[in-house]
């Protein structure tokens, strides 16, 4: 900066000497100032950062609420002798699939073929009895016809053939009985399903037809196949009112549809419905228990084993989608940043409600469609400052949504 006495009005040439000195000395301090003053500049402010914005999704969804329970049989027999006697022979292999009458292990006969034999004896010796005794009646009513017997001697005939006649019944039915006994000697599958091991070998003298019975093996059957879980009181509440207010039918008169997964499985593969839900509370959990049904075609879900359902609560109905990522958190709070038409970052509190596809957010208070939010660069945004706005799209997660619980 060049400064001269002429800038300043003055005229060197009519001052003194100890003028001209102080004045050299004004130029001297005025040159430094004016250099400091060039040398620092004023700093410019940084430039807004730039994150990426979109509205929310609108998309129509459905509830469907998480439960872990248990795979149970929906058929399960031990399997014991009818009668008792030595087991001759062991017909399955341990383990395997078996069907509906398939012969499992076979008793010794003998005794009860001559059982049956005896009875057929006794059947035959009656039956004869009985033929004899209609002809003697027979010829008791020619010879009372001609007054040669009395009354009380027909009668007796009448009575010894009634008495024959029972003898009879009472010897075919010890014939049905023996031929059953013959018939449980060999023991027989009552069910389809998975059979254990054998925990009688052969050789072995087994008891049967009591409730103290020799327990031979235990089949379960697999397809259909149940799953009991248990739900609190809360949870009950809440299908009460969405059925009270037609919003989704009890599972005790509809078959609410239900998704199973085993422990090694992504996703929910595996279809079914309700059939039961129990008619008390248990007062010691203070939960009550729910049982839904599932084919079983492939013999991978098995009794005893533990899987995570999901049941279909409230829903379908249109709501408010946004990215988990968009979502910051203020100890309890959780809040967005609106972008504004002056693309300035406002913070709105927002109330969140299930997860969707596992990275959607159900917004159920505090956004509206048209908002725009930031999405990507939270971490850059302050509130009440600028940004600059690249708009992207919340990507479509399909059709088939599930919203699920945290």
């Amino acid at each position: 900066m060049k400064i001269s006495a002429q800038s300043l009005g003055i005229e060197r040439r009519r001052l003194g000497p100890a003028r001209n000195a102080a004045l050299a000395a004004a130029y001297l301090t005025i040159a430094i100032l004016a250099g400091c003053s060039k040398g620092e500049s004023t700093p410019t402010p940084p430039a807004p950062p730039t994150v990426s914005v979109a509205t929310p999704l609108v998309k129509e969804i459905t509830e469907w609420d998480g439960y872990t329970g248990r795979l149970q049989a929906v058929q399960s027999v031990e399997v014991r002798a009818r009668v008792g006697g030595y087991l001759e022979s062991v017909h399955f292999k341990d383990g395997s699939i078996v069907k509906r009458g398939d012969l499992l292990f076979t008793i010794d006969r003998r005794p009860y073929q001559a059982a049956l034999d005896e009875a057929n004896a006794r059947l035959a010796r009656a039956r004869a009895q009985l033929n004899l005794a209609k002809m003697d009646l027979a010829r008791a009513q020619n010879l009372f016809e001609q007054n040669a017997i009395s009354e009380e001697e027909l009668d007796q005939r009448t009575q010894g053939r009634r008495s024959v006649a029972a003898e009879v019944q009472a010897a075919e039915a010890a014939v049905r009985r023996a031929e059953l006994d013959l018939n449980w000697t060999e023991v027989r599958a009552p069910i389809s399903g998975r059979i254990g091991r054998e925990l009688v070998t052969k050789g072995n003298l087994i008891s049967g037809g009591s409730a103290g019975a020799t327990l031979l093996t235990k089949i379960v059957s697999l397809d259909p196949i149940y799953l009991y879980f248990t739900a609190d009181e809360l949870a009950l509440l809440r299908y009460i009112r969405l059925d009270q207010a037609g919003e989704r039918v009890s599972s005790r008169t509809a078959e609410n549809p239900v998704r199973l997964q085993l422990a090694d499985e992504n996703g929910y593969p595996h279809v079914g419905h309700m059939n039961f839900v129990d008619n008390e509370i248990d007062e010691a959990t203070g939960t009550i228990q729910g049982r839904a049904i599932f084919r079983n075609p492939g013999m991978a879900l098995t009794p005893g084993m533990f899987a995570r359902i999901l049941l279909k609560g409230r829903g379908p109905y249109e709501t408010l989608l946004i990215p988990d990522a968009a979502v910051g958190a203020d100890q309890a709070t959780r809040f967005v940043y609106i972008v504004d038409e002056n693309n300035v970052a406002k913070r709105r509190d927002v109330v969140l409600g299930r997860w969707v596809d596992d990275r959607l957010r159900v917004v159920e208070d505090g956004l509206k469609p048209g908002d725009r939010i930031v999405t990507e660069g939270l971490q850059f945004v302050q509130a009440d400052s600028p940004v600059r706005p690249e708009p992207q799209k919340i990507r479509d997660p399909g059709t088939d949504l599930a919203a699920t619980a945290e």
